[in-house]
């Protein structure tokens, strides 16, 4: 439904080019929902606005529904863009005019007839349940019903492909939630296919069927949302995912931590598990295998697209030897570890 071929984009400054994509290829199947993440600056916005050319790329092409938009001259162009639905970050809805009105404009500006409008609209307002705010005006909204509004425009036009330019980053994660599932209930109801750029992990986790990782203005990797958190492969992937299930650990904790151990003190660790890891007993094969004394400080693991991901946070007693070959099993077993810290002996007890 959506393909990127070899895109590249340049911006020209008085300083040289600064290359903002660099041969992009990625397609988004019909039906689905396809997430872009990556940090500011990767390039995600420069993307998305190359999906209906309100940024033209230097190179490549871009197909939307069969159709290569880069080589359309403008009449048609305009035409294929009212297939291509685009939501934004913040909301950019008209202050002077209502909710019907500003759900209202593509269609007005199509000049179609009112009593066609009408028809569209009503059962718009009562899909993002606004129907109650049909008269209100943008500044009697909020945040999150703005976005509904924006949302119920971008379907105006009954597009085939909606776009979201970070839709939900001006949210309170409450309001993520509703807006993402609501999102979910138009790719099913309408069989719209979705590209969305997001920073939040949460969002790619909640929303998304595929996913592909933006890193300096390339896409460094793309897999299913299950496999990709799963299985990551590139370490920038690793690092989004292991971030996403970072936890705060207890205050009694982070009183005592200390950076460099001694002979007073034991480590505290923070396992990372991915794929069929996060199922195996890891904990009763430390302590019987490497005779270490365990004490489980804080633990969580989720199921996205039946793989299980999740996290471990542990204080471990035991000599340097054993200690380090239970690092060496881990890590054969692609469980990423991390030494948060040393707290002295007295802080956490062991069971003999």
């Amino acid at each position: 439904m959506i393909t990127f071929s070899n895109i590249s984009k340049k911006y020209i400054t008085p300083h040289g080019s600064i290359p903002a994509l660099v041969d992009i290829n990625l397609s988004v199947p019909k039906g689905k929902i396809y997430g872009i993440i990556g940090k500011s600056g990767a390039g995600k916005s420069t993307l998305i606005r190359c999906a209906n050319l309100l940024e033209r790329p230097t190179s490549g092409n871009i197909i939307v529904d069969d159709e290569d938009l880069t080589t359309l001259p403008p009449t048609q162009l305009r035409q294929a863009r009212r297939k291509i639905g685009m939501i934004f970050q913040h909301f950019n809805l008209l202050s002077s005019c209502n909710v019907y009105d500003n759900i209202a404009l593509p269609l007005t500006l199509s000049k179609t007839t009112s009593t066609a409008i009408k028809k569209i609209i009503m059962p718009l307002l009562e899909l993002v349940g606004l129907t109650d705010k049909e008269h209100n005006f943008p500044a009697q909204l909020s945040g999150g019903q703005k976005q509904r509004v924006a949302i119920a425009r971008a379907l105006a036009s009954n597009p085939k492909v909606l776009l979201s330019d970070e839709a939900t980053s001006a949210l309170d994660p409450e309001t993520t939630e509703t807006i993402l599932q609501l999102l979910k209930n138009i790719r099913d109801t309408f069989n719209v296919t979705i590209l969305l750029i997001t920073h939040e992990m949460s969002v790619i986790k909640t929303c998304c069927d595929f996913v592909g990782i933006l890193h300096e203005g390339k896409l460094l990797e793309e897999n299913d949302v299950g496999e990709f958190f799963a299985y990551p492969k590139t370490a920038v992937a690793k690092n989004f995912v292991t971030a996403s299930f970072s936890t705060k650990l207890p205050l009694n904790i982070t009183q005592h931590l200390q950076n460099v151990s001694s002979a007073d003190t034991h480590p505290i660790m923070r396992f990372y598990f991915m794929g069929d890891a996060a199922t195996q007993p890891i904990i009763s094969q430390l302590i019987n295998q490497f005779r270490l004394r365990i004490n489980i400080l804080q633990g969580n693991i989720e199921y996205i697209k039946n793989h299980a991901v999740g996290t471990l946070v542990i204080a471990l007693s035991g000599n340097a030897n054993d200690l380090q070959n239970a690092l060496n099993y881990l890590t054969s077993l692609n469980i990423h570890t991390e030494i948060i810290g040393h707290v002295p002996n007295n802080v956490i007890a062991f069971s003999e």
